[in-house]
């Protein structure tokens, strides 16, 4: 198959199939990490993120390519993860811009979409850097242009494309000195390249099988099996397909709604419109919802009934109840703040330091953009600050404040745990917002951060000779220290981070450090350095044995 013609239905069977291909070889994608460490994520943020667009465009049929590339752009941004899945999720938003007003495009025009998605993508980085997936996208997208006629098939075209594609990721690490030295190809460009694989396959009749999107999950289910309402009544959450979307009158519509209940937000643009609401009646919601077009995602929840079991469940150690308690905030509040941990330690820790809503992710687990968002709405407050506390996170929660533009929403530039759980020992919640930030972007600017982990292969970084399985100190991202003996690893690591104006260390320790081994720690710091005070916190985390946090 090598149409000159791409609809609507093509479009669907294309990306699928690209997705497909990338989940099938995102482990892959996810070895070719610079550091040699047992987090590599960018071929699981990639697949997720290309798999949340799936979802979205899955039950259209026979819709032109503007619908189904402007519904797959949303699902994408939704469901990006990473840096690598905002960037994903920004060529492909680029592109759909282009098909605005066609049922169908040319293989030129569709090579056009691509290129303005490019431009779009490097847009959206603050700092793009070459060597990466935009070099790869932007330099397969200049040949493909060049050689591209009006005639030209799309396989062709695409052929052309992969082929320099795959040149331009070889030339990756001729741009980027850390590939260098790692050895390694971009992952993300690797993983943007399989995706083109995937569609080319398409086209030559191989269409790829994966049980995965073939799940699919009734509203009934989703939203039956309630009881009667109770006195905290239930949150309703919606998102209405506009079938005016050009006459939608945002203002209008919250003043109509908010009748119904509180807690209410309200986000939309010229096609969806989301809303999240506490109401007692539910079914007058949806009624006045529908008036505006279909409904594309619903969802209800009895808060009475969770309520009713958070007073009788009893957390466990290492478990929790199941259920979702993140919505109920009876009094608004002055701020609200969300963080990124893994560790149920680690997790407890941030929430006795103020934190209301915990996102379970960071390492290999990067959260998605709608999770921000849903966080940022099941909090009742005037100030929400975002701590993502990891690098790789940081992209996805500034989409997110960026998408929900009537909430006052800050995000920290909190790139480690450490900077996070720093910042928080500075918020005062009786302070304005301006001086908060202010103090915190402050810590975080000077706290030293520090990570210990294994390494998954043999490799050499600057000088430093790794063995696969031996344990590697990670000071301010970048490795100083290789041994065989983790506490050996600890007590190196500590005494880079630790300096002559250093006053405090603290010291997170994972799920698999015992106690003898903290000992050792703890007497090297307290050997070397009497006059810093050491804290200890029993994280439960997992891949990094310690994180430490030096002021």
């Amino acid at each position: 198959m090598n149409p000159n013609v791409i609809d609507g239905n093509l479009l669907i069977l294309l990306i699928t199939n690209g997705t497909i291909a990338l989940r099938n070889d995102h482990q892959r994608i996810n070895e070719l990490n610079v550091f040699p460490v047992p987090d590599g994520d960018t071929g699981s943020n990639m697949q997720s993120t290309m798999m949340s667009g799936v979802k979205a465009i899955g039950s259209l049929e026979d819709e032109s390519i503007e619908k189904v590339a402007k519904v797959l752009s949303r699902g994408l941004l939704m469901g990006a993860r990473g840096n690598s899945g905002v960037i994903l999720s920004q060529l492909f938003s680029g592109f759909a811009k282009t098909f605005k007003g066609k049922e169908t495009v040319s293989s030129e025009e569709f090579i056009d979409g691509l290129i303005q998605g490019v431009k779009q993508a490097y847009g959206a980085v603050i700092n793009p850097v070459e060597g990466t997936i935009l070099t790869v996208a932007r330099e397969a997208a200049d040949v493909a242009k060049e050689k591209v006629e009006k005639d030209s098939g799309l396989l062709d075209i695409l052929k052309i494309y992969i082929e320099e594609a795959y040149e331009s990721l070889e030339r990756t690490p001729d741009l980027l000195q850390v590939l260098k030295d790692a050895g390694v190809i971009d992952s993300g460009g690797a993983g943007f390249n399989v995706i083109i694989d995937g569609m080319i396959l398409a086209l030559e009749g191989t269409i790829l099988e994966d049980a995965k999107f073939n799940t699919v999950k009734s509203v009934s289910q989703e939203i039956g099996g309630y009881g009667e309402v109770g006195d905290l009544g239930y949150c309703t959450e919606f998102i209405v397909q506009l079938k005016d979307g050009d006459k939608f009158n945002k203002d209008k519509f919250i003043k109509r709604i908010s009748r119904f209940g509180d807690s209410l937000v309200v986000v939309a643009d010229e096609e969806i419109c989301k809303v999240h609401i506490h109401t007692k009646t539910p079914g007058d919601v949806l009624n006045f919802g529908q008036q505006y077009g279909n409904f594309a995602t619903l969802k209800i929840e009895n808060m009475s009934i969770q309520h009713s079991e958070t007073l009788l469940h009893t957390e466990v150690e290492g478990m929790d109840c199941g259920h979702d308690h993140s919505h109920y905030h009876p009094v608004k509040t002055k701020f609200g703040i969300i963080t990124v941990v893994n560790g149920k330690g680690l997790s407890d820790t941030f929430k006795e330091m103020g934190v209301n809503c915990v996102i379970n992710g960071g390492q290999t687990m990067n959260p998605s953009t709608e999770d921000f968002i849903n966080a940022v709405e099941n909090l009742n407050c005037d100030h929400v600050i975002i701590i993502p506390n990891n690098g790789n996170v940081l992209l996805s929660a500034e989409t997110a404040a960026k998408y929900i533009e009537d909430r006052s929403i800050t995000v920290l530039p909190a790139k480690t745990i450490a900077q996070g759980y720093a910042s928080l020992t500075m918020f005062d919640s009786n302070q304005e917002l301006e001086q908060n930030i202010a103090e915190m972007k402050e810590l975080i600017a000077n706290v030293k951060s520090g990570e210990v982990t294994y390494a998954v292969r043999d490799t050499k970084y600057k000088g430093i000779t790794i063995k696969k399985d031996e344990f590697i100190g990670i000071a301010n991202g970048e490795i100083i220290t290789s041994n065989v003996e983790r506490s050996v690893t600890i007590c190196a690591l500590v005494k880079e981070l630790i300096s002559e104006d250093s006053e405090i260390v603290t010291v997170m320790y994972g799920k698999d450090v015992l106690p003898e081994e903290l000992e050792k720690v703890m007497l090297c710091v307290d050997t070397h350095y009497p006059e810093v005070e050491i804290e200890t916190i029993k994280g439960n985390q997992e891949i990094y044995s310690y994180i430490v946090a030096v002021e």
